[in-house]
């Protein structure tokens, strides 16, 4: 009997990689990992060069991305047949033989494997690495703490309609916005409907080399990509 193990990557920078993580993917000789179609997958790009020779590659391609509204009947049943399809798959293969999942950030933080797990689970054995948050690399990259003393932090998925964004906003000391990409305008006007959109800010590909800091209020819709986070610090009310 084989196992799943699902390796928590980091926000990017393969250094970053806890050594458990990094052990399982070097010592792998098979991997799958989540990808757009046509495109080589974040997860993938990690983990370059530390693929053993000879390691068979799973790519699982979502049928759909942006295409279609991620609240829509159409996307939900695209990805539900995504989903079972590539457990069941799995769960064939991992019948004889260990298979590493790749996950960017940590697996159980707004990851895709979570959709694995849950139809998994009881089936065969699965093994969960975690990883360190992409939100916590961007807050770092940006050199200053996210929270201060008894700062609430808050973190928000940018698909929130632009009222509950703008509520929540107004009410932490500090929050995160994931899932921000085309999903940019409306949170930059629920900033400055909670009057936060001055101090926000945009970390697009933090801790990789393509890594962009810049002031929500200064970034163009069309520079904003998928892998990008929006910050408003706390500190507010410190000594």
């Amino acid at each position: 009997m084989g196992k799943i193990i699902c390796a928590g990557l980091g926000p990017g920078d393969p250094d970053l990689m806890s050594l458990r993580a990094a052990r399982a993917v070097q010592g792998a000789a098979y991997i799958a990992y989540f990808r757009k179609a046509g495109r080589p997958g974040q997860a993938r790009r990690i983990v370059q060069g530390l693929l053993a020779p000879g390691c068979v590659e799973y790519a699982m391609e979502y049928p759909v991305t942006t295409e279609l509204p991620a609240d829509s009947p159409e996307y939900i049943a695209a990805l539900h047949e995504f989903y079972e399809d590539w457990a069941a798959r799995l769960e064939v293969l991992a019948q004889d033989r260990d298979i590493v999942v790749l996950c960017e950030g940590d697996p159980f933080f707004y990851g895709s494997f979570m959709h694995l797990h849950v139809r998994l689970q009881g089936k065969v054995e699965i093994e969960v690495i975690p990883g360190i948050t992409g939100m916590s690399g961007c807050w770092t990259a940006t050199g200053t703490p996210i929270t201060w003393g008894n700062d609430i932090l808050t973190i928000l998925p940018g698909t929130l309609p632009q009222a509950e964004l703008a509520r929540r906003m107004g009410e932490s000391d500090a929050f995160v916005v994931m899932k921000t990409g085309r999903n940019l305008p409306k949170i930059r006007a629920a900033l400055a409907q909670a009057g936060r959109l001055e101090q926000a800010v945009l970390v697009a590909h933090g801790t990789s080399a393509q890594q962009r800091i810049a002031r929500v209020a200064e970034m163009k819709e069309e520079d904003c990509p998928y892998f990008a986070i929006v910050l408003a610090h706390g500190g507010r009310n410190r000594a």
